[in-house]
Order: structure tokens, then sequence, then C-alpha cells
């Protein structure tokens, strides 16, 4: 028995040894392996590596190939800011996983040309290593290097990763939101880079991608403000102004500073029917309530064996699901009272980064087009034609998970809310997709269960559906804020309707909406009025009335901070409470040796102008 471990242990050993050997050989044949385009088009690696998940002595490294292959390696500096030498050296190897609904369809464009006729999977490999055994305080380089079934070997360049920053530690930190590959997505990024340098962690307040399931969107659209070349200063969006034509190519941030995204709408799929184009699956969610119903009426039909997996699988299929969100990022993990790993359906968490408590929320719900018309399935009304057709009915606008006092989500929250991470970090915040307060489009109408109306005739028949969203119980004004504002949070960090403003709540509570990439949905201030129903009743739908639908400002009461440096001058020649220009790209900035948040912006149409300072307040913090 002893001989039998004596020869494994030098079995073990000559492995070891060899691999080693074999790392420090790859680190001499490849010492600028830097990717290019034409080397990523050819098979190579999707992505450069970003960060994950940090921790007090660790972090993860992720990047996507489209290659399952194998020794997917992270090479990694034994000391700190010293080169990737033989000598300096550490490995770990990936854990590879296949992504399950990634696609391309008619409407992708790829920088191959490629068009396809019907959804058609795409294979992507996600490739995670965790990287251990780290300083906190210190950068370490690294790249990662990914071999292919002929051998091939594809590498990134040398970046440098860190642990969670300690306590104390300054940081700066990127708040953005909805990048969608809009139009000024890549510029912004670049204005980024270019005005603060290297950041200490981004982030993302919902709506990376626009559909979520469309690989290209994520790693290469031939337009070139893809969701991780943007971050990674990969990409090239042209944008053309005053005749001149300018490329941007984004800002090279993650592969040194982790992400933290929120869920937003655009990181939901609706019912998933194979055939059917992306764009339309993604429109197409349907409640929870609505597919387990429909689901239940025939069940043996469905699943005659009474599987659960298959239940719960035929279920998501046909309401909504998160999964492509939920395995292309490692995000921090839930536990429950007894220690348990939580729900990981459940995409909220909390994470703390320096003197920062972070918790992300998954507040939003499907976008409904806002126009009232008979052809028009949308926030508030059902189209005329689906009338007799409860399988084509959109349901309003309606919310993925509640935030309503009696929620798991709301419960999970005051638990968060009264640890001792939160209650003892400096600053406090809370980023969600959906606004609280805006002067912007989609915090019409508020944020609660579609009210049906059915409106019938003497007969019975429906003349109309239509549905309504009664304030009082809006969740996040009801029940959300007053949980934050008891709780002292600092700062509430959201998007949605593609603009930049600010707000300060009664406690001192401050709200930033910074999401003005492009494709602004408008701001409605003074004198534009956002698209509510009408206020008389009308021969299609009749009694309907606007009771609940502000057409100005905040419909929740908030006066919208001018901004403290350099507004935005309006068309009247007055200064403007927001930014909300699809020309003018914004940013915003939290510093925490001081707890400052500072926004800029930048005007593409002027491409050589200066990024202009326009806003800045300060975090009171726990002292």
């Amino acid at each position: 028995m002893r001989r039998q471990e004596d020869l494994l242990l030098l079995i073990s050993g000559i492995l070891l040894t060899l691999v080693t050997l074999l790392v420090v050989t790859l680190e001499s044949q490849f010492a600028n392996p830097s990717p290019t385009a034409e080397s990523m088009a050819a098979g190579g690696l999707l992505t450069d590596p970003f960060l994950q998940l940090p921790t007090a002595d660790s972090v993860h490294v992720v990047w996507f190939t489209e290659f399952e292959g194998q020794q997917h390696t992270v090479i990694y500096g034994r000391r700190p800011a010293a080169a990737l030498e033989p000598g300096n050296l550490r490995q770990v190897f990936a854990t590879t996983k296949q992504l399950t609904r990634l696609q391309e369809d008619q409407a992708s464009r790829l920088p191959t040309g490629t068009a396809f006729e019907t959804p058609t999977f795409r294979s992507v490999w996600r490739h995670d290593a965790e990287v251990t055994g780290l300083v906190a305080g210190q950068r370490f380089p690294y790249r990662v290097k990914s071999l292919r079934a002929d051998g091939s070997i594809f590498a990134s360049d040398v970046f440098s990763l860190a642990a969670a920053p300690p306590a104390g530690q300054p940081l700066k930190i990127l708040l953005t939101s909805d990048h969608q590959s809009k139009p000024m997505t890549a510029a912004n990024l670049q204005k980024v880079k270019e005005t603060v340098g290297d950041v200490d962690a981004v982030l993302v307040a919902g709506d990376l991608v626009n559909v979520p399931d469309r690989a290209s969107e994520w790693f290469d659209n031939a337009e070139g403000a893809a969701f991780f070349p943007a971050l990674q200063g990969r990409g090239h969006y042209a944008l053309t102004a005053n005749g001149r034509t300018t490329r941007y190519r984004g800002g090279a941030l993650i592969q040194t500073a982790p992400l933290f995204p929120a869920a937003g709408n655009h990181e939901v799929m609706g019912r998933f029917i194979p055939e059917v184009p992306l764009n339309e699956q993604f429109n197409d969610p349907v409640p929870r309530q609505a597919a387990t119903a429909l689901y239940d009426s025939q069940a043996s039909l469905f699943n005659p064996q009474n599987n659960p997996d298959v239940r719960r699988r035929w279920i998501l299929d046909h309401s909504y699901n998160l999964d492509t969100y939920q395995e292309l990022f490692t995000l921090p993990t839930r536990l429950t009272e007894e220690g348990d790993r939580a729900d990981a359906t459940r995409p909220y968490y909390a994470t703390t980064l320096g003197d920062i408590r972070l918790v992300s929320l998954f507040v939003t719900n499907i976008w409904r087009r806002p126009m009232v018309e008979p052809n028009v399935r949308g926030r508030f009304q059902e189209r005329l034609s689906d009338l007799g057709q409860p399988a084509a009915w959109g349901h309003g606008q309606h919310i993925f998970e509640s935030i309503s006092q009696d929620s798991p989500q709301y419960q999970w929250l005051q638990q968060e809310l009264a640890s001792d991470a939160f209650q003892q970090a400096k600053y406090t915040i809370v980023m969600l997709h959906h606004p609280p307060h805006s002067v912007g489009d989609n915090i019409v109408p508020p944020f609660t269960d579609p009210v049906p109306i059915y409106d019938r005739a003497a007969d019975g028949s429906l003349r109309a559906i239509r549905y309504e969203y009664p304030i009082q119980n809006d969740y996040i004004i009801r029940d959300l804020v007053p949980l934050l504002e008891t709780a002292e949070v600092d700062l509430v960090l959201y998007g949605h309707s593609h603009l930049w403003n600010r707000f300060v709540g009664p406690t001192g509570m401050h709200f930033l909406e910074t999401s003005n990439v492009g494709n602004s949905y408008g701001a409605f201030w003074q004198q534009k009025s956002r698209n509510t129903p009408p206020a008389e009743a009308s021969e299609t739908f009749d009694k309907y009335q606007s009771r609940y639908y502000v057409a100005q400002g905040d419909p929740n009461g908030l006066e919208p901070v001018m901004p403290t440096l350099a507004p935005i001058i309006g068309e009247q020649g007055t200064p403007l409470p927001y930014i909300a220009s699809n020309e003018i790209t914004a940013f915003s900035i939290l510093e925490t040796d001081s707890g400052t948040v500072t926004s800029y912006y930048f005007d593409t149409r002027e491409p050589l102008s200066e990024v202009v300072k326009f806003d800045e307040f300060t975090l009171a913090g726990s002292g």
C-alpha cells in the first residue's frame, strides 16, 4: 500500500514538473500574443479576460472562446507589479462550460458577413478560473491562454488583477447603464478611459445588450459596439458628425476592474420558440402565473411522467428566463440563514468593495409600447385582434420579480440592510434598473402589477382589455424607498430611460440615473409631455381615464437637481437639469477617498472637443 502511495506521489510530481515546463515554454513562445481581430474571427479568443467576484484574497478571471479546447489557463505573477517571466509564474486552470442559449438570427450582424434564415445555435464556451493566494491592496500581472484541439494556442495581452480592495483604499468606480450597443457607447467608454484612466470597478445598472440570447451583441457585432469589446477597448464604432467620421474603440476597463451588473429588462428573454426570430422571442414574455396556469391545465400532455424538472423548465420556456445573463457572469452568492447557498435563479446580491457595500436588485418589468392604438399590444391595452386569443396577450407591463413587502427579494433585502457588512460600510449603494425618480419616459406607468379591466359588450363579448397601474401601489415608492431611507442608503443608482438626471430625497438619499449613450427616450419637463392614455372616454376604450399617469416631471414628486458645475443650455436659453441627447453622452465616476460623484459629458458632434465636468456632489457616508 505504501509503495502505491509513493508511486502516485512520484507520478504527480513528474506531471506537475511537465506542466510547469510547458507554462514556461509557452511564455517564451508568446511574449507578445495580443489577439488581433483576424485571430479572433478565425476561432481564437472571443474576448479579453475580465474580472469577477473579488474576495479578500482571490478573484475570478473569465474569458470566452468558440471552441471547447483544453488547458484554458490563467498565468499570473508570484510577485506584485513584476513581469510575467520564468521564475515569477503561477498558473490556475479554468472551469469550462458551454453557454446553452446563445444564437444568431436574421438580425445578427457578424464581422464575417454570415447571414441566417432562422435562429441558429452558436457555440460559445466560458472559462472561469479563480486566482487565489492574493494580497489585498496589491496588483499582480496575468494573462490567459487557450489551447484548441488542432494545437493552436491563443493568448491574451498581459493585464493586472487584484483581490477585493481593503477598507480605506481609495477607489474610482464607473457608474453606468443601458449600453445595448447604442451609438454612443463606445465613445462614452473611450472618454471614461481618457478622462480618469483605470477604474477600480464598473457598476452597470442593467440593459447590457439589446437581445440577450443574440451572441454577437455580447462579443462581435459588426457595427463595433458589442458589450465586451466596448468595455475592453476593442470596439470600432463609427460616428459621423459635421462631415467628419470618428471611430471609437471604447475603453480597456474590465480587464483590470471587476464588473458588477444588475439585471434589467434587456437581460430577460421571453417565451422560447426556436423558429421565431430572437427579437420576437425577447418581446414576448408572459407572467409566470400565466405560464403556470397553462401548464397545469394540460400537465398530463406536457409531462406525463410528472417530472418536477420538466415542469420547471417548461414554465421558464413559456414565460421568461435570464439563462444567458446568469451563465455569462460569476456574481456574489447569497446565503440562507443556515449558511447554505441561496437559489441561484434569483439575480440579486450584495458585496463589499473597499469602503462600499453594494446591493444589486432585480427590479424591472417588461417594456411595452406606450401608444394607445387598436393595433398595439402595449402598456395600457391588448391588441384588439388578440382579444379572442389569450395565448397572444401581453398582460401589460408586468413585473419580473416583485419588490413588494411580502416578496422574497424584499425580505432578503431587509436582512442585508441589517447585516454587519452593510451597517459597517462607509458608503452604501443600491443598484437597480427601474427608476424611482426620473423626468424620463420609462418611469410611467407606476411600478406595480397591471390591473386588467375587461370592457364587455351587452352580449358579454370582449370589446377591449386595458390595464391600469394604481400609483398608490407603486412598489418602489411605497415599499422599497422607505426601506432604503430607514437604512440611510447613500446612493441609489439606476437607468432605463437613456438619460442623465439626479434627485435628492427628503432624508438626503441621492438618486442618480446615468444611462445616456444614445437612443434617448427624451425628457419630460415643463413643456414636453409623455405619451399617456387619453383623459376622456373613447369609442374603443370606453371609460378609459388617465388617473395615474403624470405627463411631465417626476411622477413621484421630486424636483430634478440642476447640475452644479456646467448644465446644458436648452433651446430657450435656460439651463437643463438633465441630459437626454443622441449626440451628447454622459458618464459618472465615484471616488471613495472623498465620497464625490462627478458626472462628465462629451459632445460627439465635436470629436476634438474636451470632456466637460458638469455635475458634482458628495455622499454623506458614515463618517
